[in-house]
């Protein structure tokens, strides 16, 4: 090829490339950025051995524009409560009916918009050695108010691969710290409260978690969200933790009948 054949060509990429990254430039700097704080306490019980219940108790904290604390406005709180249902080793079955109280929501626009939202979820896990690989599918019927008063109906798809590895043990017990990484992907329908775009955001976790004793642990997760809206693209940049307890209520019950158990021997 003659040389100045190669450089119109090299000349012209060079072009491309310096519009592409003119563009995204433009929708960076019309990007909102919040940083955030969620909080969630999970109390999970076992039924039997294919059946637990689980039930979720939530909060979001927020910056706004004009203030970057994290913890400048309470934006959201929610109560969850979960079915599970295993169906094989690899495949969790899983449906939840949830409340959100959604006070001042930078997504939805910072206007009080409460939430009913039903959600069957499966999951299935590739287990390997030394490591765990899951996807999760879940959909989501959104029933939101929105400016008008009025509430929509609104369906979202959420698609999540997840992969989490102990550091300390080959499996997880009590003691054991674990890393965590997770990537999702949200698609829902348009709706006035919403927004009208099909893509809804993608979220990213990276963390590690803590087995305190069997059935009590702690994950600590940084998550990174992009939302792209019609008023101006967002970015998120948030705080988790998530409190775990198992059979909890079981667990109490069980040590203090061993504690009375004791003190009668003696």
């Amino acid at each position: 090829m003659p040389l100045n054949s190669v450089s119109k060509i090299s000349s012209k990429k060079i072009k491309l490339i310096l519009v592409i990254l003119f563009i995204t430039s433009i929708s960076y700097s019309q990007t909102t950025n919040y940083s955030q704080f969620w909080n969630e306490i999970q109390f999970n019980r076992s039924i039997s051995e294919k059946w637990s219940a689980e039930f979720d108790i939530a909060g979001t904290y927020s910056s706004t524009t004009s203030n970057s604390n994290l913890f400048e406005q309470n934006i959201q709180r929610s109560l969850r409560v979960w079915g599970h249902y295993y169906l094989t080793p690899r495949w969790k079955l899983s449906a939840s009916l949830a409340y959100f109280n959604n006070k001042d929501v930078p997504e939805i626009g910072q206007f009080e918009s409460p939430e009913w939202r039903f959600a069957p979820q499966g999951i299935y896990y590739f287990h390997k050695t030394g490591y765990t690989l899951s996807t999760r599918m879940r959909l989501e019927w959104r029933h939101m108010k929105n400016q008008q008063d009025d509430y929509e109906n609104v369906l979202r798809y959420r698609q999540q691969v997840k992969y989490l590895q102990p550091i300390n043990s080959k499996i997880l017990r009590q003691g054991v710290v674990y890393a965590i990484a997770s990537d999702e992907v949200f698609l829902k329908t348009g709706s006035k409260v919403t927004g009208e775009s099909f893509f809804d955001r993608n979220r990213l976790n990276l963390g590690a978690g803590y087995l305190f004793t069997d059935d009590i642990q702690v994950e600590l997760t940084y998550a990174n969200e992009f939302l792209p809206r019609n008023s101006g693209n967002q970015t998120v940049n948030a705080a988790s933790l998530t409190i775990t307890f198992n059979n909890l209520y079981r667990n109490i019950h069980k040590n203090l009948l061993e504690k009375n158990q004791t003190q009668t021997d003696e």
